[in-house]
């Protein structure tokens, strides 16, 4: 009896420390990373598609929104590319180990984001999407404006913050994204290509996943709150224009005779009957990140991801 009553007070104790712990993490807000709900290795899974099969229109019946998933294959390759290298080159700068091991990982899934998008891109141009001379422009245009430019010094440092904070806020966006891709039943419903599904829902299940990384590393290197609101709403002003423009001209490139004739009305459509998301998310969600106290943790848990990811054909493939 003596024994029961032992454990159950140490139980009790347990619960009292971790309810207090909770509320302390919920006041010190963004200053600190709540690991204790999502304390996981985030690595690089490797993984491969096979795109033989794959056709022009693979989200059937709905030519605009394959356009729009297309974007993911044409311009995030690029960016993610950036943002990695912005990322290994601010781990120099990092002394905690939890968020240096982060890091690591987080370079390692973006490289084979961008490959895997790579692969997917040379397969829609072998078919008749000749987008290769766009690709080039992005990939020049990201270059120029995200490249670390040669700078040295206190100049270097600061450009870094910058580009850091920019990152961050497009993090958020690609998170909030990733979890639309994981809840988009009517993806499955339109008949979408399975491939070409799993390859979003991946990557959107790891933009989850990872979805604090960057926020956690500008906020270690930098922290500046007025920094943060700024690049964030430059993050938001730049990617919405992108996502419009790649996606017209990637309509427009489409050889197809039955692509239908306006792809404005197409996108109206598409947006009404929730087969893309929404592009007012990039207004909706700024008040949010914007908040002082905000962390993306806040966005929700992460399980549906995880459990994605424990069961994706591509990932299975190679376990």
């Amino acid at each position: 009896m003596q024994h029961i009553l032992s454990n159950c007070c140490c139980n009790i104790a347990i619960q009292f420390v971790a309810l207090y712990v909770r509320g302390m993490v919920e006041k010190l807000g963004a200053t600190e990373r709540p690991y204790c709900n999502e304390a996981h290795a985030i690595h690089a899974r490797d993984v491969h598609f096979d795109f033989s099969s794959v056709p022009m229109h693979y989200i059937p019946g709905e030519v605009l929104a394959t356009h729009i998933v297309n974007v993911m294959h044409l311009v995030l390759p690029e960016g993610e590319r950036a943002m990695a290298m912005a990322l290994a080159e601010a781990l120099p700068h990092i002394d905690d180990p939890r968020l240096r091991e982060e890091v690591q990982g987080f370079v390692g899934q973006e490289t084979m984001h961008a490959n895997s998008h790579d692969q997917a891109r040379q397969h829609l141009q072998s078919i008749g999407l000749d987008a290769e001379g766009y690709v080039a422009k992005i990939a020049w245009l990201i270059d120029r404006i995200l490249g670390d430019h040669g700078l040295t010094g206190r100049a270097k440092e600061e450009w870094l913050k910058e580009r850091l904070g920019l990152f961050a806020g497009m993090e958020h966006f690609t998170a909030v994204l990733g979890e639309w891709l994981l809840n988009a039943d009517i993806l499955e419903e339109k008949g979408m290509h399975p491939t070409m599904l799993d390859l979003i829902r991946w990557h959107g299940a790891e933009e989850v996943e990872h979805r604090s990384v960057v926020f956690d590393a500008f906020m270690y290197v930098d922290g500046s709150y007025a920094r943060r609101a700024r690049t964030a709403i430059l993050a938001a002003a730049t990617l919405l224009p992108v996502f419009i423009v790649s996606t017209a001209y990637l309509y427009g490139k489409d050889p197809s005779t039955d692509k239908g004739r306006f792809w404005g009305w197409q996108f109206v459509s598409a947006t009404a009957r929730g087969v893309i998301p929404s592009f007012t998310t990039f207004f909706t969600e700024m008040p949010r990140y914007l908040r002082p106290g905000f962390h993306p943790t806040q966005l929700g848990t992460m399980d549906k991801a995880i459990r994605y990811l424990a069961h994706s054909p591509a990932a299975r493939s190679q376990s």
